[in-house]
């Protein structure tokens, strides 16, 4: 059976979600969901239906570091996040490195002329898709 992935863009009050084909090539967005200020317990619930009704085998999670690649509150609450998601699935969560993933998502809907409204609206989930297209390509670039 092929591996399907689900790619998480954790936010202060939002988590942007893509999730790949079913041959593990290509990330689709797929939701936004909003949550109170760092209640990140409110999510598990819901990430959990995701991944049961896409019948989800792998998780992948952007590692927000900074330019010289430390690590800094951002990452420190998504590396907890992440320890909270594995506990509760009982799966492993992959770590991702996200910079400049939310720099290129709005890049890209600006060339495609979105709006600024609805960039608001799409951005975690675009960047939530670059971070899963990111991880699936260096897996393809593995097996070669």
């Amino acid at each position: 059976m092929q591996d399907r992935y689900i790619g998480l863009d954790l936010g202060t009050r939002t988590l942007g979600i893509s999730i790949s084909d079913i041959t593990s090539t290509i990330a689709n967005t797929y939701a936004t969901i909003h949550f109170a200020d760092s209640n990140y317990d409110e999510l598990l619930p819901q990430i959990e239906k995701i991944i049961e009704e896409e019948k989800i085998t792998k998780i992948v999670l952007g590692l927000p570091k900074n330019m010289n690649n430390s690590i800094g509150f951002r990452g420190e609450e998504t590396l907890m996040f992440k320890e909270k998601l594995e506990q509760y699935l009982n799966m492993e969560v992959i770590m991702q490195d996200e910079r400049l993933s939310t720099v290129e998502a709005t890049n890209y809907m600006i060339e495609a002329d979105i709006s600024r409204k609805k960039r608001k609206k799409k951005i975690d989930s675009v960047a939530a898709n670059i971070i899963l297209q990111t991880y699936l390509d260096k897996m393809k670039g593995m097996k070669k």
